[in-house]
Formats: structure tokens, C-alpha cells, sequence
């Protein structure tokens, strides 16, 4: 079943709990929260104290997408936030399998993030230790931007890597998903679908949502 998590970083932050209840009432699966620090990425989003007030409202799981360096010294604040999934980046963390054990002893599920130009041959060794891979099909820190196209093409390697090792790994694709766009990043073989402008800045962003729902190969 596809899943759809909206990125609230292209939320009107001035009706955040407007636009949290709409994703509660729409057909979406996750709500998707990015973190920036300035460091790891050149902008800074929101942190903790926003996490812990959407949290009061959110009816769905809180996919939690740390672009910081040194997650590891957050990450059990963000388990006291109210993340139900906490995906660091491989770029960030120098001993990443210990990073994901953290991760799941605070009772989080743990998704691995990669960058467009990180290989995905580096997850290889982790993968039978994760929940989601989040695959970022464009360069993070801002919204907006163009999916990059050989994305494509990296799902497929991952996918494939996945099936032959009989695990159950789903592919998140983060970054420049539309309604044009999206069958293809499905039929390469993505599980969970980011999408922040193709939702926020639609005048019917339910309608979108049951659209990306929908997406048929």
C-alpha cells in the first residue's frame, strides 16, 4: 500500500494547527517534519518545542527527518517530542549503526536518510536494521525544488537490493514529488511519497492527498 506523508515545512506556519487537522482528516499516512540546523544543511527549520505541539494534535505518526550533524545527542529528545520515526542522515553519522540502535531502544522506528549524490550501496550492511530509507531526490535544506531524475534509478538499485535480501524496507522519496511525477517514482518502486508544495500550496490539498493515494502503475 503506498503512503503519503506531507511535509508541514511547506505548511502556513501562522495555521499550523489548521493544516494539521486537515492532514488528520485527509487520506495521508504520516505527518513529515524536517529539522535543519544551518550546518548540515544551509537552513534552519523548526526543533523540538514545534514537534511537541504538533504532537498534541497529530492523529497520525510523526516521521521525524533530522538534517543536523551529531543526531545522536538529540535523539532522545525528539523520542520525548513525540517522533514516532527518527531518520538520520548517513552523511551525519559516523557510527551509524549505533545511532539506529538508539534510535529503536527509545521505542522510535528508524529510517536512514540518503543524499542525491550518497551511493546506495552504503546501506547495504544497515538494512536489515531500519524501518524506511529516506531518499532524498533532492539537494536538502530548502522546499520547492525539482525532482532530480536519476533518482529514478536509484530506487530501483535499492529496491532490488531490498527484495534480494527478503526484508521489508520501505523507499521514501523526499523532494520535488508531484501528480506528474509521482507514477513514475512508484513504478521504480517507492513505499512513501513526501509531498509538501504539491499539498500546501494546492487550493484543495485533501484532494491531492486521495490523488497521490491513488497513484496506479
Amino acid at each position: 500500500m503506498l503512503l503519503v506523508a506531507p511535509s508541514l515545512l511547506a505548511s502556513n506556519f501562522l495555521k499550523l494547527e489548521e493544516e494539521c487537522k486537515m492532514v488528520n482528516e485527509s487520506e495521508a499516512d504520516w505527518f513529515h517534519l524536517d529539522v535543519m540546523d544551518g550546518r548540515f544543511v544551509p537552513n534552519i527549520s523548526f526543533g523540538i518545542p514545534v514537534i511537541e505541539h504538533i504532537r498534541k494534535v497529530a492523529e497520525k505518526s510523526c516521521d521525524v527527518h533530522l538534517m543536523i550533524e551529531e543526531p545522536e545527542k538529540l535523539t532522545e529528545a525528539f523520542a520525548k517530542a513525540g517522533a514516532d520515526h527518527l531518520i538520520v542522515h548517513i552523511e551525519t553519522c559516523r557510527n551509524l549503526h549505533s545511532n539506529i540502535q538508539q534510535i529503536k531502544s527509545l521505542g522510535m522506528k528508524a529510517g536512514v536518510a540518503i543524499n542525491p549524490h550518497t551511493p546506495v550501496e552504503m546501506l547495504y550492511d544497515i538494512l536489515e536494521d531500519i524501518h524506511h530509507v529516506c531518499m532524498m531526490s533532492v539537494n536538502p535544506g530548502f522546499g520547492g525544488q525539482s525532482f532530480i531524475p536519476h533518482t529514478l534509478k536509484k530506487i530501483r538499485e535499492l529496491k532490488h537490493a531490498i527484495h534480494e535480501r527478503g526484508l521489508h524496507v520501505l523507499i521514501e522519496i523526499d523532494g520535488g514529488v508531484t501528480l506528474e511525477n509521482a507514477k513514475a517514482i512508484v513504478h521504480a518502486g517507492a513505499d512513501v511519497l513526501v509531498a509538501g508544495n504539491t499539498v500546501f500550496k494546492s487550493p484543495d490539498p485533501k484532494n491531492i492527498i486521495h490523488q497521490l493515494k491513488n497513484i496506479v502503475c
